[in-house]
């Protein structure tokens, strides 16, 4: 019986993430194959592009859609809910919290318990996505397939606890990605009618718009975890083995310059120079110009003389 019972709860899990939350070994870091079902069916459904094709319309949908959630992730996941770089007000707390909870990576509770937990053991024996730690495929996918990484650890994130909509979000975190995908088989079955110029439908809509495009955005953004401690150029003597890359940058939007990031986590700017590319911290910047968000932090000047003054050393014979 009481194997069955844990069997029913995990399943439970796909839809309540707190369901059964007081059964959780918060200390396991066994793989549960049951609570990751529907990640590794996410994966599958991928290889449906073999039977639906592709059309223009539909690859596009999957950029656009690639774009809008990873700027979502980026810019609200991260940059907003975990390290509180700029303000904005509630009702767009929530548009983006909607945006960033459609990307399938949890609730921005759990997401920015997480990301704060990181940042307060990174690299350390306690950071459970360290890839000095597991290795790259424990880093990159494997920390959360096992009971330690499910919860939210709620004494992190207590300054969002009390805002219902986001603890809603957070704990019902597969409403969002599931109405998605509901949506965009409807819009293709609808535009199969409307414009059959456009070569598309239901089913193949859904599998580039939504399940390539998902696929592909979880493992750009774990990219960060798995390749930015172990890849690129360290700036700063940071306690952690944080590295600034520009081909994850580019890929992440702004993201790869995480050596950086780990320097002045406080700054809504991740490219510390004028040739760091970051899409993320441009997108902020012109919904800042519009009224949507305010209060950006910058980068503090004493930052930024520190980064010309280690840039000038390297730079010399």
């Amino acid at each position: 019986m009481t194997r069955v019972y844990s069997w029913l709860t995990n399943i439970l899990r796909w839809f309540d993430s707190e369901a059964g939350s007081d059964q959780l070994d918060h200390s396991s870091r066994q793989f549960n194959l049951l609570r990751v079902l529907p990640f590794v069916a996410l994966h599958l459904a991928c290889l449906l592009a073999f039977y639906t094709g592709v059309s223009a319309f539909a690859a596009g949908f999957a950029l656009a859609f690639f774009a809008i959630r990873m700027f979502a992730i980026t810019g609200f996941y991260h940059r907003y809910f975990s390290h509180k770089t700029f303000r904005t007000g509630r009702g767009w707390q929530f548009v983006f919290a909607l945006l960033g909870a459609s990307a399938a990576q949890r609730g921005p509770l759990w997401w920015a318990a997480h990301h704060r937990h990181h940042h307060q053991h990174s690299d350390r024996e306690e950071d459970l996505h360290s890839p000095h730690q597991g290795g790259f495929w424990w880093s990159h996918m494997g920390w959360f397939t096992c009971d330690a990484g499910f919860r939210t650890e709620e004494r992190r994130v207590k300054d969002w606890l009390r805002y219902p909509e986001l603890r809603f979000i957070n704990r019902f975190d597969a409403l969002v990605p599931g109405a998605c995908a509901l949506l965009i088989y409807l819009l293709g079955e609808a535009l199969a009618v409307w414009a059959p110029g456009l070569g598309t439908n239901g089913l193949q809509l859904l599998v580039w718009g939504f399940f390539i495009s998902t696929v592909v955005l979880f493992h750009a953004t774990v990219s960060i975890n798995s390749l930015s401690h172990v890849w690129g150029s360290r700036r700063f003597d940071t306690p952690d083995d944080s590295r600034n890359n520009p081909w994850l940058a580019l890929i992440t939007f702004g993201e790869g310059w995480h050596n950086n990031h780990h320097r002045w986590p406080q700054s809504a700017r991740q490219g510390f120079r004028w040739y760091e590319i970051d899409l993320t911290y441009y997108g902020l910047w012109l919904l800042s110009r519009a009224g949507i968000i305010h209060d950006l932090k910058p980068i503090p000047e004493s930052v930024r003389a520190e980064t010309r003054r280690l840039d000038q050393q390297r730079r010399k014979p």
